[in-house]
């Protein structure tokens, strides 16, 4: 085992090293943080593996896990890696039907599940997941009166492993030995914006890979708090929590629950935090709106110093020197009010803060940066092992997604289309040779590289500029092309914006945007203007709100070429709904469906009318559906509304 090529031997490394010295794991349970050390940790490690072992799990044996973020997930995860299984990540909001494609595409032999809502699911969908063997459940409470011998707990299968250790106390580091780091490890399953999801197959090595290439830029230290709440069946939290955990022995903390998060984050003040893009801009605006609702000498000091703030990180961002006068008046606004303001959001320690899927709006990084947070964007794809590209300390520019990180090269196809190499890429599609061959490709070095399908370039400097997909760069009919998700990013700068779909086509004069209002952050400026409404749908279609939009759409056009400005715009009867497959369970929008879905809306909009009547089918998280009929307004932003 002096060869570390595997996560389970980095793992047993680091419970030689720290043993009960030292804090592996918390988790907040009713209140209380509890910790456990690496020797704890170990033994439900072992003892799981050893239980899947005895009930019949084999090398290459697939293993699906669902549920949120626990140590018993972790610790289970790494348990079918030491036993020489694959993890099969599946999102916890996944309806019974997604579950069932995922189980029956990996073939999966046993299936992890938290609690009692996750194992219905299963016994919804048994007969066609003929596969499994047993669905283990690792929370008890509402199981008791379930005789499924289908089922078992998380508990008996520690007993049976506990048991195989005493007859056979070698077994389970030999288990750990015998793995290498070409074995599959994990197979993730991308988003399915185009179609199906894929199973992306990933090894030892790959994992491994990505994890040293952040490591290389920003070394993470065995005293680093990181609270892991992003979903474990997506990539990321696997290469920015769980391996490193194991590579470096970070600490990981667990939320008490996925509702408690923002309070979590408080009370551990992690040093490093991974946010997806869309929690980056909720917590843009959940900022806007407190600064809004406070005394009015904060709101003085917060308005005399951001612009401050945003002349420093413009300067940094420049690689211009920061002058000594500037520097104290920026001083003096971290001390009055944004060190306050970190420390109520849990940010007041964070050295490195990563945002990642959807690309984040410039607006949004300067903002961030010019409150003190580090804020960085990553470029990277489940099949890149959520490894790609990084901002620098000292080299950030804000259009830009960053810099390769280390061993990790990027070029550009002929046809402008991003492509990344390195260690870090994945083996293949699962089942999938046809997918395969379109997205990897193999030097004559042996390297292997991923056709992104993203539109890009790479600047004089080394960033890697990220535009959108390449099927989704939009040429109008005036020739002018336009980017929606940075037409889109740039409008969920705005509090009162959820989401935003920008549309246009090549038989298309000029741009329209389909938006969701965020129901809390409207509702909360609708009551304090004195303006009454019963539900979403009402509130949506309010004059007030219209107006209220139309000011952050027309911010958006003054920063764009006229011939990319947005001319039309809809205030959605309701939110885009990743049950009714509106988006994917990571949020990001599945266009096509979309476009087809609201035809009648899109059509109104380029037909100059000025509102239409729309009926559409809700379908609620318990089967249940629900018919809206409405009329819905068109807002039109003439040439002269427009700032030049």
């Amino acid at each position: 085992m002096q060869k570390l090529d595997t996560i389970p031997k980095h793992f047993m490394e680091k419970v030689a090293r720290y043993g009960d010295r030292k804090v592996a794991v918390r988790q907040k349970d009713f209140g209380i943080w509890q910790e456990f050390t690496w020797a704890d940790s170990y033994e439900k490690v072992r003892n799981f593996a050893l239980g899947l072992a005895v009930l019949g799990l084999e090398k290459g044996d697939k293993v699906s896990i669902v549920g949120d973020n626990d140590r018993q997930y972790m610790w289970t995860d790494l348990a079918i890696m030491a036993a020489g299984g694959v993890t099969v990540g599946i999102f916890t909001d996944a309806i019974p039907s997604e579950m069932e494609y995922v189980i029956a595409h990996s073939e999966s032999k046993f299936a992890l599940a938290k609690d009692q809502e996750q194992c219905d699911k299963h016994l919804e969908i048994k007969e066609n997941i003929p596969t499994i063997q047993k669905v283990i459940y690792w929370e008890a409470r509402g199981m008791w009166n379930y005789d499924d011998p289908w089922l078992m707990s998380y508990d008996e299968v520690l007993e049976l492993g506990q048991k195989c250790h005493e007859d056979q106390p070698h077994l389970f580091e030999e288990l750990v030995a015998s793995g290498d780091g070409e074995d599959l490890v994990n197979l993730c399953y991308t988003s399915g914006t185009t179609g199906v999801p894929k199973g992306v197959m990933l090894t030892h090595r790959i994992f491994l890979s990505a994890v040293e290439s952040f490591h290389l830029l920003e070394p993470r230290l065995d005293t680093d708090n990181v609270l892991s709440f992003t979903p474990l069946a997506w990539i990321a939290e696997h290469t920015l929590a769980v391996t490193p955990h194991v590579m470096y022995g970070i600490i990981v903390n667990f939320p008490e629950a996925p509702e408690t998060v923002r309070e979590n984050i408080r009370e551990i003040a992690p040093e490093f935090l991974f946010y997806p893009s869309r929690l980056w801009e909720n917590l843009t605006a959940i900022i806007q709106v407190r600064i809004t609702d406070s005394t009015w000498i904060n709101r003085f000091f917060y308005k005399l110093f951001l612009p401050i703030g945003y002349k420093v990180a413009d300067l940094r961002y420049e690689k211009k020197t920061v002058g000594l006068w500037l520097t104290l008046l920026n001083w003096l606004g971290d001390f009055l009010v944004f060190r306050p303001l970190r420390d109520q959001l849990g940010l007041v320690n964070i050295r490195t803060a990563i945002t990642a899927g959807a690309s984040l709006s410039p607006d949004m990084l300067r903002f961030f940066r010019a409150l003190g947070i580090n804020l960085k964007q990553v470029y990277s794809s489940t099949e890149t092992a959520a490894a790609g590209t990084q901002h620098q300390d000292d080299d950030v520019k804000f259009a830009s997604v960053g810099t390769p990180l280390p061993n990790i090269e990027f070029k550009i196809s002929d046809e402008g289309e991003i492509m990344v190499g390195g260690e870090n890429i994945f083996v293949g599609y699962y089942k999938d040779e046809e997918a395969t061959a379109k997205s990897l490709s193999v030097d004559e070095k042996g390297t292997r590289w991923l056709h992104t399908g993203d539109a890009g370039y790479i600047d004089d400097d080394g960033h890697v500029i990220y535009l959108d997909r390449v099927k989704d760069m939009i040429t109008l009919a005036s020739g002018k092309k336009y980017s929606p998700q940075f037409l889109e990013g740039r409008l969920k700068f705005s509090p009162y914006i959820q989401h935003a779909m920008a549309i246009g086509a090549e038989d298309k004069e000029f741009v329209a945007t389909l938006i969701n209002i965020d129901f809390d952050n409207v509702g909360r400026w609708a009551e304090k203007k004195g303006i009454t409404y019963t539900t979403f749908l009402d509130l949506s279609q309010k004059q007030e709100v219209y107006q209220l939009v139309r000011e952050d759409v027309e911010r958006v056009n003054s920063s764009l070429p006229p011939g990319a400005r947005i001319r039309k715009f809809v205030l959605m009867h309701k939110e885009f709904d990743a049950d009714e497959a509106e988006m994917t369970r990571t949020r990001k929008l599945r266009r096509g469906l979309l476009v087809d879905r609201y035809r009648e809306i899109i059509d109104a909009m380029y037909n100059g009318q000025k509102e239409c009547k729309v009926s559409a089918v809700v379908k609620y998280r318990d089967g249940r559906t629900s018919s809206v009929e409405t009329t819905v307004r068109i807002a039109t932003l003439e040439e002269e509304e427009i700032p030049a």
